[in-house]
């Protein structure tokens, strides 16, 4: 069976970002750094990097290798939480040097996408009630971080 593993490209600090995200995400980890030993388009041996490691259940690589596409919102790392409170420090801790979006996107301070959401989101969005899941639906899009008890106050609204 083939292995699927998500690859990041930066221009610069991946070592730092890498260690951040494991440390961040609980259950992560980094399994290891190394430089490329070869000469590359990028620059000499030694000057490309290259990272494995793990952000919850999903495997990452990075490579280090100086400009080239930046991250855009194309690709993004969503992760789903529990509680208000891990949503709180996730995004506290992701939006710290880079910028916040809406609807639950920020930028980190590397440019990596992300979208830090309540796992019940999902649920609410599919809700059989499709006006049960439009309010929820409009409190989301109004919001920047995103507010677990504000989008089950919205799903529990009766119809108006």
């Amino acid at each position: 069976m083939a292995r699927i593993t998500q690859h990041l490209w930066f221009e610069k600090d991946m070592e730092a970002a890498v260690r951040f995200y494991a440390a961040l995400i609980p259950g992560s980890s980094v399994e290891w750094i190394s430089a490329l030993p070869a000469d590359t388009p990028a620059g000499p041996a030694g000057s490309v990097r290259i990272a494995s490691f793990t952000l919850g259940d999903q495997r990452y690589m990075a490579i280090e290798a100086g400009p080239l596409d930046a991250f855009n919102h194309s690709f993004s790392v969503l992760v789903e939480c529990d509680t208000q409170a891990e949503i709180d420090r996730l995004w506290e801790a992701l939006a710290d040097g880079g910028s916040v979006e809406q609807c639950g996107w920020l930028r980190d301070r590397w440019g990596l996408c992300w979208q830090i959401a309540p796992r019940r989101l999902g649920e609410l969005l599919r809700d059989p009630d499709r006006g049960r899941a439009r309010r929820v639906a409009e409190a989301m899009l109004g919001m920047t971080k995103l507010d677990l008890g504000a989008l089950e106050a919205a799903a529990r609204v009766g119809p108006g």
